[in-house]
């Protein structure tokens, strides 16, 4: 019987080529989206498709019925968004629907599972991100789940080490996805309606980050990249605790861990320049 495995956010980015090279290694790949034509695209190419909206109780719950009792070989909590902006002036809503797609709904699917995850005495993947390791300003929203998922992932993989299931953290740098492109459109919406004074403070910054984020397309990894770390994460018969992907953010971990949080503000404000 091929192992199976569930992956979220799996229309687009990480979570559709890590579905479709499990698919490529001879797993039953249950490919999870939100939209129906997503979903039905899933299943043309031989995918089982699952309709799945994170922060969705429902819809989990509907999800779970699908897969019923079958144990689940791998779990791979991809599904995120980002949110940006000042804190200063960031909506509260906003970082709520942050906390809540990021981490709540990661949580929430993986108490869905676990009963599956035990049958197959399974392994858990958490795509975290550099974000997770290192705060830029203007992404603390995204930062923060992307830190508190760490915090979650290294409690719940002690939590169940007596029954020898795995949990392994995905931190990825730049990566080609449109995750990016849909965090400016939600980014520029938030600016518009922060107001003037929030332009005159951030204005400059946001313009600086907006282009460091347009180089992403030139400079970042292909989502197959990290999904090699996915599969390995997988599949590897001692996995690791934290799998790095992409020289940018191997490079900015090594400098971290080198000038410490003060001389880190100091080098991004001056990489940023931007008063």
């Amino acid at each position: 019987m091929a192992r199976a495995v569930l992956v979220t956010g799996a229309s687009t980015g990480i979570g559709e080529a890590t579905a479709r090279r499990l698919k490529g290694a001879g797993w039953d790949v249950y490919a999870a989206a939100r939209k129906d034509a997503d979903l039905e695209r899933l299943g043309s190419e031989g995918f089982t498709p699952v309709k799945l909206d994170v922060i969705d109780a429902d819809s989990i719950a509907t999800a779970k019925k699908q897969l019923d009792e079958r144990g689940l070989n791998g779990l791979v909590n991809n599904a995120g968004v980002a949110v940006s902006g000042p804190m200063e002036y960031l909506p509260l809503d906003e970082l709520r629907h942050q906390l809540e797609v990021n981490l709540v709904g990661q949580v929430a699917v993986i108490q869905a599972f676990m009963p599956n995850i035990r049958e197959a005495k399974g392994r858990i993947v958490n795509v975290s991100s550099l974000g997770g390791k290192m705060a830029l300003p203007m992404v603390g929203p995204y930062a923060a789940s992307k830190h508190a998922l760490e915090a979650v992932s290294d409690s719940l993989r002690r939590e169940l080490r007596p029954w020898g299931i795995h949990v392994s953290l995905i931190e990825p740098g730049a990566v080609v996805t449109p995750i990016w492109g849909r965090g400016r459109e939600r980014a520029d919406r938030l600016e518009a309606e922060m107001g003037e004074q929030a332009r005159a403070r951030y204005g400059k910054l946001a313009d600086k980050l907006r282009s460091e984020t347009d180089k992403i397309a030139e400079r970042g990894v292909q989502p197959d990249e990290v999904a090699k770390a996915i599969e390995q994460a997988l599949t590897a018969a001692r996995p690791k605790l934290r799998y790095v992907v992409g020289s940018d953010a191997k490079m900015r971990l090594r400098i971290k861990a080198l000038v410490r949080d003060r001389g880190m503000d100091a080098l991004i404000a001056r990489t940023l320049d931007w008063k």
